[in-house]
């Protein structure tokens, strides 16, 4: 299996934290050399491990950022 590359360009914000430590992140990322797109999904305390998550464009961003401000979440 092909080793992936990955670089954190700007850790955005934790959206919850696990109990086990890991947390679920909103940062914007590199993977392997490419360009930086947006990203949630958990990882371990030292950010060796990550799991499973979505990543997103710029433009798919905010699409959904359109949908969420249209949300009534009271």
């Amino acid at each position: 299996m092909p080793e992936i590359k990955y670089e954190v360009v700007d850790k955005i914000g934790i959206v919850s934290e696990g109990n086990n430590g890991w947390n679920k992140e909103l940062n914007l990322i590199s993977w392997n050399e490419r360009e930086p797109v947006y990203d949630i999904r958990t990882w371990s305390p030292d950010h060796e491990k990550m799991g499973k998550g979505v990543t997103i464009s710029v433009d798919e961003a905010k699409v959904l950022r359109d949908m969420l401000n249209n949300l009534n979440l009271d």
